[in-house]
């Protein structure tokens, strides 16, 4: 890096902080400090909820994902504006109504004490390790790709989200997430820009979505109901829509972003606002990732792209092994090139049969080569991570934009990993002191004592994220290895949820017993890989609710 991308890259950062900090530094009432003062506007409830979910891992994982898999992905965010509306016809005005600070208050009054703290401490548990995995996801790729020090960058990303946060609260978070966005979205339409410009001249953007397609990446929809494909319409549609109920109606890092709104309809408005907004921003970024991918069908790219990896190996005796396949895959590349030149030069290139046949076998020759080379990796350690998809978009920006455009770039994703690490831990210190310490005090405290309470719990929460963070390992795929903690939990807090406000003569014994068997059962399902992870939300789900009206009706028996 340049001293002009340093320059960016701590402007950027600083700036968000200061700002962040200075804006909403004074307090004098805890609803100032957990929701903000109930001052946010529809746009500002719309831009926090969305920052909130678009972590690091949203723009690291997902363009890689789109490279080696195409567009399938997208299938994933099919149920969210499904969610989204029946969370602004039903979750949003209770909420409202019962001025509560978290959605797990609801639960108490609807039930009893140790059904809010169960499912408070499920919530703690799965954000408390997401929060972790955001710090880790653009430290551990940052570090191995620009030698910086993981454990380092794990304390930097958290000490900076840490201090505005505990700092401002609520409202800090919701003011940095307008800024952390404008950053995200310049970033990631420049980058997208400068992609095509990368091009040959020939090669219009309908020229590289026509070679996209003919090589598998524009497969949008996959109606079928094949259970080892993670991602297809009905996955999508109804593992999604379980999934983003529970996540944007359940999770106090998200409901807390609504709960600041100044009334229902903005809180309302700024919901449909995301879920209008999210899948084509999903679907942008995905087609980023393709484009990365119509790049390297005329510029070169690695064999492998985690550079750890590549340089334990060539520091190994397999090293003569691995260069033999990286000599291998540059003839295949050459080939490659002409074939694409001579599709591009032509426009009924993609109409030639041969021409495009030539491309898929040299295309699925390279796919095989990164295979082997993933072998070999694993010889030498057995331990190593050869999944590299998200590894794929830092290496296109640290090789291929100009001076000044990398470091900002790299403040999107820093930018993005502080903005849904702080709602995260916003919502962790307020959980923690609302529905477990509050509930156990026996004496009344004034205001000022829980503000500073939830501080330190923020704190706390803060220093275990990075401590996650620093013994964390990279999994398969960051954006899955998210999706998949939030599946084992969410689907069994939304069917608690789903008792509470439409089946009325369930009682608390039922749903706490229910609640405990069916996340036993879930764990089970997903420890031995019995169905793809979307699906456990909908499982989770409904277990929990067949299972407490089952306990329930037996207890309502007549006793002898």
């Amino acid at each position: 890096m340049q001293l002009e991308d340093w320059l960016v890259l701590a402007t950027t950062l600083l700036f968000i902080v200061i700002y962040g900090a200075w804006k909403t530094r004074k307090h004098s009432k805890v609803s100032d400090y957990l929701r903000g003062g109930n001052s946010a506007k529809w746009w500002t409830v719309g831009i926090s909820v969305m920052a909130t979910q678009a972590s690091a891992i949203t723009f690291l994982s997902t363009p890689g994902q789109a490279f080696h898999d195409g567009m399938g992905f997208v299938q994933f965010y099919f149920g969210l504006p499904i969610a989204m509306i029946i969370i602004c016809m039903v979750f949003i005005p209770l909420y409202h109504k019962l001025k509560v600070y978290t959605a797990y208050e609801f639960l108490e009054q609807r039930f009893d004490g140790k059904t809010r703290v169960l499912t408070a401490f499920l919530f703690l548990i799965q954000r408390g390790l997401s929060a972790g995995i955001t710090i880790f996801a653009p430290a551990i790729i940052l570090s191995a790709v620009l030698g910086w020090d993981l454990y380092l960058l794990n304390i930097i990303i958290g000490v900076l989200v840490i201090i505005y946060t505990v700092s401002g609260g609520t409202k800090a978070v919701s003011v940095t997430q307008k800024q952390q966005m404008a950053v995200i979205f310049a970033g990631m339409f420049i980058a997208f820009y400068l992609i095509l410009d990368g091009l040959p001249e020939e090669v219009t953007f309908s020229k590289a979505l026509e070679i996209a397609g003919a090589s598998g990446k524009m497969d949008v929809l996959d109606f079928s109901f094949d259970f080892e494909n993670n991602y297809t319409v009905w996955s999508g549609i109804i593992g999604g829509t379980f999934l983003m109920l529970s996540y944007f109606g359940t999770d106090q890092s998200q409901v807390q972003r609504y709960l600041s709104g100044q009334s229902v309809k903005q809180s309302q408005l700024g919901l449909m606002f995301n879920g209008l907004l999210k899948v084509p921003m999903q679907f942008f970024i995905l087609l980023v990732g393709v484009m990365v991918f119509v790049f390297y069908q005329y510029n070169s790219a690695p064999l492998h792209f985690n550079p750890s990896n590549v340089s334990e190996v060539m520091a190994s005796d397999y090293a003569d092994e691995y260069k033999a396949l990286e000599t291998e895959r540059l003839v295949v590349e050459k080939e490659l090139f002409a074939v694409q030149a001579a599709m591009a030069a032509t426009t009924d290139g993609l109409k030639d049969g041969q021409l495009v046949a030539k491309m898929k076998s040299l295309q699925a020759t390279d796919k095989e080569l990164r295979e082997k080379a993933k072998t070999v990796i694993l010889q030498v350690n057995e331990n190593a991570t050869v999944n590299d998809k998200d590894y794929v978009f830092i290496h296109y920006i640290l090789n291929n934009l100009p001076k000044g455009l990398i470091g900002l770039l790299l403040a999107v994703i820093l930018s993005a990993a502080m903005s849904s690490t702080a709602s995260e831990l916003n919502a962790l210190g307020t959980t923690t002191t609302i529905d477990i310490y509050k509930r156990r005090q026996t004496q009344e405290r004034d205001e000022a004592f829980y503000i500073s309470k939830s501080k330190w719990f923020t704190a706390m929460w803060g220093v275990l994220a990075i401590l996650v963070a620093c013994v964390a390992n990279l999994f398969e795929n960051l954006i899955q290895l998210v999706n998949i903690i939030g599946s084992i939990f969410y689907g069994n807090v939304l069917g608690i949820f789903l008792l509470a406000f439409f089946i009325k003569f369930v009682r608390s014994r039922a749903v706490f017993l229910a609640a405990i068997v069916t996340q036993v059962v879930i764990i089970g399902l997903w420890f031995w890989d019995v169905i793809p992870y979307l699906w456990l939300n909908l499982i989770g789900c409904v277990l929990v609710i067949l299972i407490a009206m089952l306990i329930q009706s037996l207890d309502n028996r007549p006793k002898k």
